[in-house]
């Protein structure tokens, strides 16, 4: 079966996107193409278990193994050498982004304490990104077995060639943004 947030964009949100947009062709209606989870390790240079840490929460989050990025040149003020692992990452894509997407927007945005909505603000290409200060709002993480608080990127790339067409998908996929008066 299907995604359940996959079969809402197939059935809703593509031809609402098409009336909106007068775009003449299904294919061409914006869509989701993939979902980018990004979390930089604080204090992985003095402590090599923090990456070991963060792989395994990011794989019990998405459901699929991240891979280890590395410093790419080295900066002495941080005592930092090229090649050093840093951060760990995740793209998603298909059955499992939309799932994430789902689970994101309906279960783990709602969790946030005092939660007014996501900023509305896109990169200017229709893609949105979204910090989460930390990895316990994800119902998955056993919050006393957590080793260390880490915060974490979640970047939505659209195929939406303008904000105004990447804006209008993620509302109406559900993802909760802010009024405009709110800041």
């Amino acid at each position: 079966m299907p995604p359940r947030l996959k079969e809402k964009y197939l059935s809703e949100v593509r031809s609402k996107m098409m009336d909106r947009f007068d775009i003449k062709n299904q294919h061409a209606a914006p869509k989701l193409s993939r979902i980018v989870v990004n979390m930089g390790c604080k204090g992985a240079v003095e402590n090599k278990g923090r990456i070991d840490a963060a792989v395994k929460d990011m794989a019990i989050i998405t459901g699929q193994r991240p891979t280890v990025r590395k410093a790419r040149k080295s900066i002495a003020g941080f005592k930092l050498r090229e090649g050093m692992p840093i951060g760990v990452a995740v793209t998603l894509r298909q059955d499992r982004m939309w799932e994430f997407a789902d689970r994101l927007i309906s279960v783990v945005l709602p969790r946030i304490r005092d939660f007014r909505g996501v900023k509305n603000k896109l990169d200017g290409r229709g893609n949105y990104t979204l910090g989460l200060a930390e990895q316990t709002v994800f119902p998955e993480i056993d919050f006393d077995k957590l080793e260390f608080s880490q915060g974490m990127d979640i970047t939505f790339v659209t195929t939406a060639r303008s904000d105004d067409e990447g804006y209008f998908l993620l509302k109406e996929l559900g993802m909760p943004f802010r009024e405009a008066g709110q800041e």
